[in-house]
């Protein structure tokens, strides 16, 4: 990882996850973390250009007229195509995966004690990726 602060989205509307997944995040100094309990405060806050978003599936918690993840992770999509999102999700099922995949999410996690450790390993890489996406492109400009 860079030595500069990763700034990340983190939204989920089970306030205890959310805090413990914080919590674990801000424990590995590197990154500047930002929490939402809802995808409308999470879209209202883009302007910030998060390096990473982690968003919960579901988002029905607090307001049952609430967007749901998809429903976030589409409208993140239309606004900043290029910023990565994680889906994570309490439900263990293949069908869940495979939406989050279809409306281009970056991977998808089933939420367990496991979770931040396979989160860590998706952090590593996305920069991994992006510092080669910009070898590469220098090496082409100059080709």
């Amino acid at each position: 990882m860079s030595q500069a602060m990763i700034s990340v989205f983190l939204v989920d509307d089970d306030l205890v996850y959310l805090k413990s997944l914080e919590i674990e995040f801000r424990q590995h100094g590197e990154f500047s973390i930002h929490t939402f309990c809802s995808g409308e405060l999470c879209i209202e806050a883009l302007a910030a250009q998060p390096d990473l978003i982690i968003l919960d599936y579901l988002l029905d918690g607090f307001d049952e007229n609430a967007i749901n993840g998809i429903e976030t992770l589409d409208r993140i999509r239309a606004i900043n195509p290029d910023i990565p999102v994680v889906m994570l999700s309490a439900q263990d099922k293949i069908e869940v995966a495979v939406d989050c995949m279809h409306h281009q999410a970056y991977d998808y996690v089933v939420k367990s004690e496991t979770a931040f450790i396979r989160l860590q390993k998706i952090i590593t890489r996305i920069f991994s990726q992006r510092k080669t996406d910009k070898i590469l492109k220098w090496y082409m400009e100059r080709a």
